[in-house]
């Protein structure tokens, strides 16, 4: 049974609440992930290509947890009409770490993966859910500019986060100061998310359990009767395969970008916020341009271009040896991801029956994140395989280590390009038809005989 829609009046307070959601958590993205934890943990926490290797790996068991749980609480939360529930929940984990890894120093390698790992699982989940709404706050039509908008609020919260700590970084220095830039990104994302949980009113109504099942056992049925019918979602199915493997390359873009910056051309934090900063401009003008071309050209179309000027930031990465260059790269980098990210998004709530947006959410983020555990490894275990590879032939210790980080890069490259390949598969029309045709196993069954005895 299909959880009913309810119409509201405000829907523009609605999105404002949504928006700055995004530019809460942008903020965790662009100091925790890109700017300065993630080298601050590379660097000063372990050091050498060991750190490249577990920052791999902590990014990988977070996406794992991920892709495991999700699609499951993604249909608990459309049955049970609790996104905004689970939504508060993955982010106050979010936030609870993000502060704590102020206590993070050098040497503290258990911790040091642990607590990302905890404020990742928060922030991942997390987006299942904010991304779940995004349906219920746009019509069809309208959900290329409304995620385009939301990507780039987002963006500029992220700016200002790290234009926040910039300038504590550069005057006063040292790892009291990096540390305590965690702290000051969990306040501005808990300030950031209160619009959210006190405006927005979450459209879908609870169902009525029926008799003899809970909300986990309905979960596992939704999502079972999803995958009885997944002959009928085909497209659907063929653009998550095909994210599954460009996201990945995406993903190892993002996560390592710092790390790449500070080995192979030396960049310290300063310059790592700054390089972030103008990452995080070129993505608001990535968002709203790419917001635009998906209403005129399709999502599909929007999302090969996208693909298309990534693979080539990466090539050229892989030929530039001066750090201009390098910011360059990064800009149009950044313009190029924020296409694939935020149009991909309209793609799964365009290809998802109404009343289901939670669990093709998660089914998303499975794809996504299931992914993305392999990606991250394997740059972190191919990084550490060619340094040692180097070393054996008599290359220093340096020079080892940039080469392993340049020559890793082709991994991005053909993961970009084998998902672009199968993306060009996908007949995005036709899985908009079929996600308004189709109702689901739930909808066929009478709600307290058939899921009570099923």
């Amino acid at each position: 049974m299909q959880a009913a829609i309810t119409q509201t009046t405000n829907v523009r307070r609605d999105r404002l609440a949504w928006y700055l959601f995004d530019f809460g958590n942008s903020a965790y993205a662009a100091v925790v992930l890109l700017a300065v934890y993630s080298a601050y943990f590379q660097n000063s926490v372990v050091g050498g290509s060991r750190g490249t290797q577990l920052w791999g790996f902590s990014v990988g068991i977070a996406m794992l947890v991920v892709a495991i749980t999700s699609p499951v609480l993604g249909a608990i939360a459309d049955f049970s009409g609790a996104k905004k529930r689970f939504l508060m929940f993955f982010t106050t984990l979010c936030i609870t770490f993000t502060a704590l890894l102020f206590f993070v120093g050098e040497g503290m390698i258990l911790f040091g993966m642990l607590f990302f790992i905890l404020a990742e699982i928060g922030y991942r989940s997390g987006q299942v859910f904010y991304n779940s709404l995004l349906p219920e706050i746009a019509d069809e039509d309208e959900m290329p500019h409304v995620s385009g908008m939301g990507w780039a609020i987002g963006s500029f919260g992220g700016i200002l986060c790290l234009l926040i700590v910039l300038p504590l970084i550069v005057l006063i220095g040292g790892t009291f100061i990096v540390r305590s830039s965690f702290v000051i990104t969990a306040l501005f994302f808990a300030l950031a998310t209160g619009p959210l949980f006190l405006w927005m009113s979450e459209r879908a109504q609870p169902q009525k359990l029926p008799k003899g099942q809970n909300h986990l056992t309905i979960g596992f049925k939704r999502l079972w009767a999803t995958a009885k019918k997944a002959r009928h979602y085909r497209e659907f199915i063929k653009f998550m395969i095909a994210f599954i493997i460009f996201n990945d390359g995406i993903i190892m873009a993002l996560d390592f970008s710092a790390i790449i910056g500070a080995v192979m051309f030396g960049l310290a934090q300063e310059q790592l916020i700054i390089l972030m900063i103008i990452v995080q401009v070129t993505s608001v003008i990535g968002a709203l341009a790419f917001g635009v071309t998906a209403e005129r050209w399709g999502s599909k179309t929007t999302i090969v271009v996208s693909l298309l000027l990534m693979i080539g930031a990466i090539v050229i990465l892989y030929f530039n040896y001066s750090v201009m260059g390098f910011f360059a790269i990064a800009a149009l980098a950044g313009f190029a991801l924020t296409g694939v990210q935020s149009v991909s998004r309209t793609m799964v709530g365009q290809l998802s029956p109404k009343g289901q947006s939670a669990e093709f959410y998660g089914l998303y983020a499975i794809s996504g994140r299931a992914s993305s555990f392999v990606g991250p490894t394997v740059f972190g275990i191919l990084v550490l395989s060619l340094e040692r590879f180097y070393r054996d032939g008599g290359e220093g210790f340096s020079l080892a280590e940039r080469l392993a980080h340049r020559n890793a890069l082709w991994s991005i490259v053909a993961f970009l390009a084998a998902g672009l390949i199968l993306l060009l598969t996908v007949n995005v029309e036709k899985g908009r038809q079929a996600a308004r045709a189709i109702v689901t196993d739930l909808d066929d069954l009478e709600p307290a005989e058939d899921l009570a005895g099923a």
